[in-house]
C-alpha cells in the first residue's frame, strides 16, 4: 500500500465557551449605562445574546461598545433610540467596508508598473484594476 498518499487535515475550531460573554447586568455596567436601558436596546435588536438562557442571556463583551455608542448618539443628536440603534448599525457597517476597502487600496507591489493585470486560470481571463489614489 506504499504511494496511496492519504492526507490527513488539522483543523483548529475555538470553542463557543471560549468567548469573552457577559450578563445583561456587567454588559449594562461595560457600557456605563443603566440596566434597564441595556435590556430596551437588547429588545430593540442592538445586540442579541450569543448564549445563556432567555431568563439569563449571555452577550459578547464587545457589545459594550455598541450600546455605549448608541447612547451617545441619542445624547449628542437627540434621536430617539430606535433611530440610534439604526445610526449604530449603519456606522458598524461603514467600519467594516472600509477596513475592506484599506486591503484594496494598499500599495501594489513592486515591479508592476501596468495598472490592469490579467490572469489565466479556468474559464478564462480576468482582469483587475489597481484602484486609484486619493488626491
Amino acid at each position: 500500500m506504499a504511494g496511496t498518499g492519504a492526507r490527513w487535515s488539522l483543523v483548529l475550531r475555538r470553542p463557543r465557551a471560549s468567548r469573552r460573554t457577559a450578563t445583561l447586568e456587567a454588559l449594562a455596567a461595560e457600557a456605563g449605562i443603566h440596566p434597564e436601558l441595556a435590556l430596551r436596546l437588547v429588545r430593540l435588536g442592538l445586540v442579541e445574546p450569543v448564549g445563556g438562557t432567555p431568563e439569563a442571556p449571555l452577550f459578547e463583551i464587545e457589545a459594550a461598545a455598541r450600546l455605549a455608542r448608541a447612547v451617545r448618539l441619542r445624547r449628542d443628536f437627540g434621536i430617539d433610540y430606535a433611530g440610534a440603534v439604526l445610526a449604530s448599525e449603519l456606522l458598524a457597517r461603514i467600519e467594516q467596508l472600509e477596513r475592506r476597502l484599506e486591503h484594496y487600496e494598499s500599495p501594489a507591489p513592486r515591479g508592476n508598473s501596468g495598472s490592469v493585470r490579467f490572469y489565466r486560470g479556468g474559464g478564462g481571463g480576468t482582469s483587475v484594476q489597481r484602484p486609484r489614489a486619493r488626491k
